[in-house]
């Protein structure tokens, strides 16, 4: 039976999934969710997440929302990119952190920049989060001199996890050449046999809303 992933293409944390799934070699395929026209605050999606958010993943009647739960059950059914033995902890350390302190703001400051009229783009805040995304790009930057992966000596769900906003070409303070060890590190995920980016990996992207 083929699961079934809620998504679309402008949602990081819907790529997430999308990508753990795609890169396990996992039977699943996309549904669409119009996010921007209101699907998400419908109450039939309500029923399928009470948050209100994407993505969500069926399968087997099972249902599952929030991107690092979703990984966590790929990695459990799969046997891949769990890391090694004993780094499970590690792995999971990475995934709260970049939920916590990149994927969120980046989100956040990605939408306020791109998906908001211009005239009601709150200055200020997009300001200051793209100072804190500053001070996450460096930690990671740091973290990964020296390093292929974030944990261990092969791909995780904490990569996938914490790169979840950088392929996305909307601007929103993040420039891959500002970050040699970022940018090397996206290169090798991007040379993943089956990664694609979020527009080609899920439905939906603006210009097909440019188009309607």
């Amino acid at each position: 039976m083929t699961a079934k992933l809620h998504c679309f293409g402008e949602s990081g944390n819907a790529y997430k999934a999308a990508l753990t799934l795609e890169l396990s070699g996992y039977n699943w395929e996309p549904v669409f969710v119009d996010f921007f026209n209101g699907a998400t605050r419908t109450p039939e999606f309500r029923k399928l997440n009470v948050m209100g958010e994407v993505p969500v993943f069926e399968e087997d009647g099972q249902t599952l929302s929030q991107s690092g739960a979703i990984m966590y059950h790929v990695v459990k059914r799969t046997g891949k990119l769990g890391g090694a033995p004993g780094k499970a902890e590690e792995v999971l350390r990475w995934v709260l952190w970049d939920n916590h302190k990149m994927s969120s703001q980046a989100g956040m400051t990605r939408f306020l920049m791109n998906f908001l009229p211009e005239d009601k783009r709150p200055r200020d805040v997009i300001a200051f989060m793209q100072a804190r995304l500053k001070n996450a790009y460096a930690a990671l930057d740091a973290h990964l001199k020296g390093r292929d992966w974030i944990v261990g000596g092969g791909p995780t769900i904490a990569d996938i996890s914490a790169c979840g906003y950088l392929y996305y070409p909307e601007p929103f303070g993040f420039d891959r050449k500002d970050w040699p060890e970022i940018d090397r590190w996206l290169a090798g995920i991007s040379a993943l046999p089956g990664w694609k980016h979020p527009y080609d990996l899920m439905p939906g992207n603006p210009s097909d809303r440019a188009a309607n």
